[in-house]
């Protein structure tokens, strides 16, 4: 074996007890921006936490916050940054990217293995809002069909897409049908038939994976001011942005600090956060923006992201 490969297997072994050593304090709350105790009914949200009629939560793919804040090749991410809300002090979960999808949806970082092809029966954000009654999709871009919950496809990734994973979609054909190619969502906005909830994955030349961040931008301008320009989404409408992760050799609270928006009409303008805030929080937020008060996994205990909104 060669001096550089070996060096490679040492850093890899390395990064993986470095993510194994954060898996285990986020499962005890000290590293993953849990509030610990609390003399609050965690699943109560924050007195005044607005609603929405339409979440969506978009996420992009593996850069560091430092490379997309002020960066000249995101014109337009930092034009939302610097008119809406943005996270300051916001980490991922961990590395590689499922875990931290997972955290989105489940509160849990479930697995550190972005091949991983099992079920996940816990407690998820589709559970919660079919419980509550409230609609969902997930707008997938290269998915081979609606409904398809199988491996990756051309610039399709399954692993960006957790709602494949879970029992509630995978044992009920009505829920997986809630999966959808991303062209769905200008169809729904055009019909007026935006869900509750959405859940928004670019596909890998579009998200910053294999694609520049220029083009990532690019990409949001096209599809994203559309959105932001629709009449129902503007009067009752709640967007975030988050990327999954940071570079690799960023773990700062087990997956690096990202850049993070809160886009909305009743977001503060020009609004920089210093509160650390980490995936949980984000799934408790777009709960919470739907009116469901039942939060899976380390949501439950996760601080509320209120701050970000006129009057608080």
């Amino acid at each position: 074996m060669n001096p550089p490969t070996r060096v490679k297997i040492l850093r890899r072994i390395g990064d993986a007890c470095t993510t194994l050593f954060l898996g285990f304090l986020c499962a005890i709350g000290l590293a993953c921006g849990g509030t610990g105790s609390s003399s609050t009914n965690p699943s109560t949200p924050s007195a005044g936490q607005p609603t929405f009629s339409h979440v969506v939560l978009l996420v992009e793919e593996n850069h560091s916050y430092s490379d997309v804040i002020g960066n000249s090749q995101m014109p337009y991410f930092n034009s939302l940054a610097s008119q809406y809300g943005l996270a300051g002090e916001y980490f991922a979960n961990a590395h590689p990217s499922l875990p931290n999808y997972l955290m989105l949806t489940t509160g849990q970082i479930e697995t550190y293995d972005d091949g991983f092809t099992g079920t996940i029966t816990d407690d998820n954000v589709v559970r919660e809002l079919v419980k509550a009654g409230k609609t969902w999709k997930a707008y997938a871009e290269s998915i081979p069909s609606a409904g398809y919950l199988g491996p990756d496809s051309g610039n399709y990734a399954r692993d960006h897409n957790p709602f494949t994973y879970f029992s509630d979609v995978q044992n009920d054909s009505s829920q997986a049908a809630n999966i959808v190619p991303f062209t769905q969502l200008a169809s729904d906005m055009a019909n007026h038939a935006l869900p509750q909830y959405s859940f928004v994955i670019p596909n890998l030349l579009d998200n910053a994976h294999n694609g520049t961040l220029a083009e990532a931008d690019a990409w949001l301008q096209s599809n994203i001011a559309p959105l932001l320009a629709d009449s129902s989404f503007q009067t009752s409408g709640l967007l975030i942005i988050t990327f999954d992760e940071s570079e690799q050799s960023d773990i700062q609270n087990g997956g690096g600090q990202v850049a993070t928006l809160i886009v909305s009409s009743q977001a503060k303008q020009g609004y920089v956060s210093k509160t650390m805030y980490q995936h949980q929080s984000t799934l408790r937020l777009t709960l919470a923006a739907s009116g469901v008060n039942t939060f899976p996994g380390m949501a439950a205990n996760a601080p509320d992201m209120t701050e970000f909104f006129v009057g608080h």
